[in-house]
């Protein structure tokens, strides 16, 4: 039986959209830039987007990048959902914290500051398999740590934010609140995560399949949902989310444990999902979903499925691209080139 809602949940302001006309003034740049129209390809659209989010025409480079990644335990692991037992949670905290992880690496490479930030590890959630992962009252708090800590991150002066993940299982009730939202069967959604073998494959389709169940009664009610089949982590980073859109705070997506708190932040802050850029395509059938019903267009597809926040790190150099280029090319007239 799943929980009522206390009162208290949190409330967002509404999410103002990026400006449109910076972006079509970005656009217009673009056709008197040296080089032809359409040249850049995709690296025009990201430029105008940049450009929207800064409010400002041309746009500047991201000069402050955070990575927060969201740590947390997941009960669910316990019925053999992951490749590597829960105790790796913890461990990885830690070699975050001392610099050893991907995500460390590629944020020393991009100039992005990252910060860990221990939502449960050595607290599971329940197993979303048989019992909801948190109270309302656990839902609440970790939603609201969620928001706090987007508040901090731009009061520091982060212009461009970065949501990554660690967690083993987490991306069972990951894949649960895709399916819950885009109303899909588990076999179409379930991937192989760490990686699985078959076997666990199916134990996790199968963990899936009767978390999904228990979400009957909630699936329009997103913070219900979150306390039924999320988690600590997963509920925090969608407050987390949301509030950067609140803030006008652009977001780089990762994968997919990222990506299905976008989905429930999209839905208690309408139109945050403007403020997002999908940094990549995982290997996961989850986040393609997920993607597709955010209507979010990746910017890379190299088959990775670590989460960490590594993916979006790994496109934060096209981004930089796209709004260097926008910014620091000559004109036609600048340049005394002769048009077509």
């Amino acid at each position: 039986m799943t929980q009522a809602e206390p009162p208290e949940a949190p409330r967002f302001a509404p999410v103002s959209a990026p400006d449109p006309g910076i972006a079509d003034a970005a656009r217009a740049r673009q056709h008197r830039l040296t080089k032809p129209t359409g040249a850049l390809g995709r690296l025009e659209e990201l430029s105008a987007w940049a450009a929207a989010c800064q409010n400002r025409c041309p746009p500047t480079a991201f000069q402050r990048p955070r990575v927060v990644v969201f740590a947390g335990d997941h009960g669910v692991a316990a019925a053999g959902v992951s490749a590597y037992p829960a105790s790796v949670t913890a461990q990885m905290v830690r070699n975050m914290d001392a610099g050893g992880a991907a995500v460390n690496v590629l944020a020393a490479l991009t100039g992005a500051g990252v910060r860990v930030a221990d939502m449960a590890v050595g607290r599971p959630s329940g197993n979303i398999a048989v019992e909801d992962a948190l109270t309302g009252e656990q839902t609440h708090a970790a939603l609201a740590a969620g928001i706090a800590l987007a508040d901090a991150e731009v009061d520091g002066g982060a212009d461009l934010l970065i949501a990554g993940d660690m967690g083993i299982g987490n991306t069972t009730p990951a894949t649960v609140l895709v399916a819950a939202l885009t109303g899909s069967e588990p076999v179409a959604v379930v991937g192989r995560g760490t990686g699985v073998d078959d076997a666990g494959w199916m134990r996790k389709t199968a963990a899936v399949r009767d978390a999904l169940r228990r979400t009957k009664d909630v699936r329009t009610d997103p913070v219900a949902l979150l306390g039924v089949a999320g988690g600590a982590d997963l509920a925090a980073m969608t407050g987390f989310l949301a509030q950067a859109a609140v803030r006008r705070t652009p977001v780089l997506l990762d994968g997919l444990v990222v990506t299905s708190a976008a989905l429930v932040a999209e839905q208690l802050a309408p139109g945050a999902r403007q403020w997002w850029l999908a940094g990549h395509r995982s290997t996961e059938p989850a986040h393609s979903l997920a993607l597709q019903r955010l209507r979010l267009d990746p910017v890379l597809d190299l088959q990775m499925r670590l989460g960490e926040g590594s993916g979006a790190l790994v496109a934060l150099p096209v981004l930089q691209a796209a709004v260097g280029t926008l910014a620091q090319m000559a004109t036609f007239d600048e340049a005394r080139v002769d048009t077509a």
